[in-house]
């Protein structure tokens, strides 16, 4: 191989020399063995924004389709925070209840 073709052995730190043949299949996360259940982890910080996030939208939706008026905005804002507490509350409680 001359100096000037593709020679990247420097930068990434393999010797460009040889071909290289893929004898073993190939292993990684679509080759792993199916759990018996549909559950995974539950991400608390992705739960509660996400509640929060869709109760502000629907904050935003009924002001905008003048469902309720802009004074009442002091008691329908805390709701989504509190929903997104709520869920993110019992999300952490729930594996200690299952696994006790």
């Amino acid at each position: 191989m001359t100096e000037n073709q593709n020679d990247y052995s420097d930068l990434y730190g393999y010797d460009t020399s040889y071909e290289t043949t893929y004898d073993e299949p190939m292993t990684g996360p679509l080759d792993a063995p199916d759990k018996p259940s549909g559950f995974h982890p539950v991400n608390i910080g992705h739960l509660v924004m996400g509640i929060a996030f869709a109760g502000l939208v629907l904050v935003w939706a009924l002001i905008q389709g003048d469902v309720v008026e802009t004074d009442q905005l002091s008691w329908l804002l805390p709701i989504p925070w509190l929903a997104a507490g709520a869920a993110g509350l019992a999300a952490t409680a729930w594996p200690s209840r299952r696994h006790a």
